[in-house]
């Protein structure tokens, strides 16, 4: 059975995320970048990244959604297809880059989550 393996994100909306970056380095000691994110790594190959994106991005689904979940899989494919077969609602639209594949679902409040299987080596 495929299955989450950790979370590979936690996202964001920001109204300013410059601003917003500022204050958690300020007030928190988190590294974030001038791109308004930082990388943990807490193994070689497990990280999880912490990232501020703009208020009207579309990128987590409804505008109501203020943060969203990437979650590290150890099979996406396998895994979309146990969704899919179990009724979730898996979105159409995978996609492959350098850092691996990923894909979308919807849980029950309507909240986006994206899947990700990292590439090999990451």
């Amino acid at each position: 059975m495929a299955k989450v393996t950790g979370i590979g994100g936690v996202f964001l909306r920001a109204r300013n995320p410059t601003r917003l970056a500022e204050w958690y380095r300020r007030h928190l000691g988190v590294p974030m970048s001038d791109g308004a994110a930082v990388t943990f790594h807490w193994t070689s190959d497990e990280t999880t990244t912490f990232a501020l994106f703009a208020q009207d991005t579309d990128y987590f689904g409804e505008p109501g959604q203020h943060a969203m979940l990437n979650l590290r899989v150890d099979d996406l494919v396998a895994l979309l297809d146990q969704l899919r077969a179990s009724g979730v609602e898996v979105l159409p639209d995978a996609e492959e880059s350098e850092f691996g594949l990923f894909g979308w679902c919807v849980d029950p409040e309507g909240n986006r989550i994206e899947l990700w299987q990292p590439a090999p080596g990451m």
